[in-house]
């Protein structure tokens, strides 16, 4: 996934993508700690993905509060 793609969507969007990445993230820890995680490197990947989702809710946020004053 990448940034272009996320600023694409709107805000309830990713609000629902954020909350699905947390989950995942929650599983893939949870694998970890049973030592059933294929790809350790996923927990890296998801923990990025969800940066980049709540960057662009910041900057759309911030848009929208600079555009109402």
């Amino acid at each position: 996934m990448n940034a272009k793609e996320i600023r694409d969507n709107t805000l309830p969007e990713l609000n629902e993508q954020l909350a699905k990445l947390k989950e995942e993230l929650f599983n893939l820890r949870f694998q970890l700690a049973i030592n059933q995680l294929d790809n350790p490197m996923r927990i890296v990947a998801v923990k990025k993905d969800i940066a980049r989702v709540k960057t662009v809710i910041r900057e759309k946020e911030s848009a929208a509060d600079s555009t109402e004053a």
